[in-house]
């Protein structure tokens, strides 16, 4: 496969699965201790990847569960921010700057905070109450945020099946590896397809509108410079649809939970317009080892490993490195 580094790939899955206990004993004391809301912190790619699991808590449980912004925390504040809150924050690099002051701002309040990156010596590893580390560049953090919302719901008694999900992630890493593979010969076609396109129009509803915003902002902009339109599957027909036309770059992320319904209306239309409508769809992936009831929470996960493989692809039909930026860590501001 293209630019994929298998061993490593399989070690640093392996590393984010590994954290369970850690996970659970961390959950386990802080239901026991009593809290009374969770924040999930991120920037970007991190704050997205938030969105599923606020939206998990939402659909099964009564407890204040809330994805924020970090830069926006800080600005704005939140009145229910305190003593009894608990605010869990990821970053791949450890150095997130506004992460990093959204730390110190929930410190500052008395917030029990909570860190997941892959480098123990930065910032965010030093500065969190409590740090769970993976191995460096480890990426997305899906797998540790799905055991930490899971684990919490299943001690609300709100989510049933919590063992058999836990000990079926174990076999992530392999599962995942499947996905690259077959991936692989789609994301080449597709890349070879799109050698030229500057305008892409993304789609995606459920726990995949997080990804389809992320896929948008943090790939297809800051690592292509390409232009997009991203719209929730659910509000694809009150605006949006407008831009489409006969040559428009369709990509609709489907996946298995709730809104697959919704995706497949908004598809469904875009065909009938567009000449280059791609749908990446969970549904092509066996996920050998992953139960029925629980393919549709791996959504995100799946679709990050998949179009990870588009993503390489795009850098080298378009001689763009994805390491490349223009303003991005670059320039101040």
């Amino acid at each position: 496969m293209l630019g994929f580094n298998e061993p490593e790939f399989l070690s640093q899955m392996a590393s984010a699965v590994a954290l369970r206990p850690q996970i659970e004993e961390l959950v386990d004391r802080l239901v026991d201790e009593g809290f009374d809301n969770l924040y999930l912190v991120g920037a970007g790619g991190t704050y997205a990847q938030m969105w599923p699991y606020e939206r998990l808590a939402r659909q099964r449980s009564t407890f204040d569960v809330r994805a924020v912004i970090a830069a926006e925390l800080i600005a704005a504040g939140e009145a229910a921010l305190g003593e009894r809150s608990v605010a869990v924050f990821t970053s791949a690099s450890g150095t997130t700057d506004d992460t990093v002051r959204a730390i110190d701002y929930c410190k500052a309040r008395g917030v029990h905070t909570i860190g997941m990156t892959g480098y123990p010596d930065s910032p965010v590893a030093r500065n969190v109450d409590t740090v769970l580390l993976t191995e460096p560049k480890a990426w997305p953090f899906d797998p540790q945020m799905l055991v930490f919302m899971t684990r919490l719901l299943s001690r609300r008694g709100e989510f049933e099946g919590y063992e058999k999900l836990a000990a079926e992630l174990d076999k992530l890493p392999q599962i995942l590896l499947e996905v690259a593979k077959q991936a692989e010969p789609v994301a080449e076609k597709f890349a070879d397809d799109h050698k030229d396109t500057g305008y892409y129009f993304l789609v995606g509803g459920g726990n995949l509108w997080a990804y389809t915003y992320l896929y948008s902002m943090c790939v297809l902009e800051e690592m292509q410079w390409l232009r997009t339109t991203r719209v929730h599957s659910a509000e694809f027909f009150h605006g949006s649809l407008e831009l489409l036309e006969e040559d428009t770059s369709v990509i609709v992320f489907q996946g298995e939970d709730e809104a697959r319904g919704l995706t497949e209306r908004a598809a469904n239309f875009a065909r009938r317009i567009s000449k280059d409508v791609t749908v990446f769809d969970t549904k092509d992936y066996p996920l050998d080892g992953i139960s029925p009831e629980f393919r549709g929470l791996l959504g995100p996960l799946v679709h990050d490993v998949a179009t990870g493989r588009v993503s390489k692809h795009l850098e080298r039909v378009r001689d763009h490195s994805l390491e490349l930026r223009r303003y991005y860590r670059v320039m101040d501001y």
